[in-house]
């Protein structure tokens, strides 16, 4: 039996802690923050997207950084043992769009309470309030971590151990405890840490479009990212408007790839990064000329500010038509083919330029974190340190946004606690 230190109690550190307590340890979890599993519940809007139904082969396409890597940690826990963990203690769940997959409660707080239930049940136990300093390594191998009370004296006390999971998170949304904490420790023992940026994280223009439609929702849209001719990414499904640019699930997915695109900040800075939006990905530019003909007969006698309103969302209609260069007075039954085509050209072409991203306190995810190249894919041991583990969204890969992110934590975390 050794005795384990887990670092953090978030996802990946609460299913280390189950992992390795089931492999018959003694299990220590130390979170800084006065409860475990903070980020988890607000995860999904609240709703916690507990993982997707894809197999192996769509969690490795939808990690654009690293996927391989998990190969071995998907293996040794996948997305239906995390399933069958939490409905065995009660949790059910259903599968939405794009595979996601929630509780059906839609309640992350469901979510956690089971993880906090089994924990129990093991006897792993949780000190809240404790931030750990340091890890105390002696010839190459863990000896136990420094740990700094929260008391007014802040008296400083070791903790032994055998074993250590660093499993602190990234540097998003650091009122959840995500402080990057971990990197400093793992670079003091001699880690490397890639660049660290923001990802799965809203889009920024200075575009005035954006400020007009900002609070409006597009749903089955199909989006472009592009430079110039080159496509960096391209989707469908839903997207927001903000008073800074645009956000929602299609463009937080497109971030994972333009952070990864050579050159990106030059080419933000000279504004040539530009979001093409198909507002009609359904219809052919011939059958949404037909379309338009159909509305036009209807409202002939109209004037053209009048007509769009079978077709688009009331707030995008005085925009499309800024954007046409027609005159909003003119009557229907005046307009000419040619002004027709710029109308089906804007619908099929609403552009926006993109100039960067928001903050990284704002992303869902971090991009970056330890190299891969100094851990063990198939035990999540440092290959630098005898008896150090790695866990969750610390390690250099992450995924686009549908449940990919939370399965990397679940395998990272079960692989190292396991081992």
């Amino acid at each position: 039996m050794s005795n384990v230190i887990i670092i953090g109690g978030g996802p990946a550190g609460m299913i280390a802690g189950i992992s390795a307590a089931k492999s018959g340890n003694k299990v220590t979890i130390l979170e800084k923050m006065n409860s475990c599993g903070k980020k988890l519940l607000i995860t999904g809007k609240g709703r916690c997207n507990i993982t997707n139904s894809t197999d192996l082969n769509g969690f490795i396409e939808n990690t654009p950084n690293n996927g391989k890597f998990l190969y071995g940690a998907l293996n040794n826990f996948n997305n239906k043992d995390i399933i069958n963990l939490l409905e065995k203690e009660g949790v059910k769940t259903k599968a939405e769009r794009g595979g996601r997959i929630f509780p059906v409660s839609d309640k992350s707080i469901d979510v956690l309470e089971v993880l906090i239930k089994i924990l129990k049940k093991l006897n792993v136990k949780i000190l809240t309030n404790t931030k750990v300093e340091k890890i105390i390594i002696r010839e190459g191998k863990v000896e136990g971590v420094k740990i700094a009370n929260t008391n007014k004296e802040q008296i400083k006390s070791e903790l032994k151990a055998d074993k250590i999971i660093l499993a602190t998170g990234g540097k998003s949304y650091p009122v959840t405890g995500s402080t990057g904490d971990g990197y400093k420790m793992a670079e003091e023992l001699g880690h490397t840490v890639t660049k660290i940026k923001p990802s799965l994280v809203p889009l920024t223009s200075k575009d005035i479009v954006c400020a007009k439609l900002q609070g409006l929702s597009l749903r089955n849209i199909a989006i472009e990212l592009k430079n110039e001719d080159k496509i960096i990414y391209k989707d469908f499904g839903e997207m927001l408007f903000t008073h800074y640019g645009v956000s929602g699930p299609v463009i937080l997915s497109s971030s994972a790839y333009l952070i990864r695109y050579k050159n990106t900040e030059n080419l933000l800075k000279n504004n040539n990064i530009k979001l093409h939006i198909d507002l009609k990905p359904a219809l052919t530019e011939e059958k949404l000329d037909l379309r338009i003909l159909r509305d036009f007969e209807e409202v002939k006698n109209k004037e053209f500010k009048n007509s769009l309103s079978k077709l688009l969302p009331q707030k995008l209609i005085p925009v499309v038509i800024e954007k046409t260069g027609i005159n909003p007075y003119k009557r229907i039954n005046e307009i000419t083919k040619q002004e027709r085509q710029k109308i089906i050209t804007i619908l099929k072409n609403f552009e926006i330029i993109i100039n960067g991203v928001r903050p990284i306190e704002e992303a869902i995810i971090t991009s970056g974190g330890i190299s891969i190249k100094e851990i063990n894919p198939k035990t999540m041991e440092s290959k630098l340190i005898k008896g150090l583990y790695f866990a969750g969204e610390i390690i250099d890969v992450d995924s686009l946004t549908g449940g990919f992110n939370l399965q990397i934590a679940w395998s990272t975390g079960y692989t190292a606690g396991m081992n």
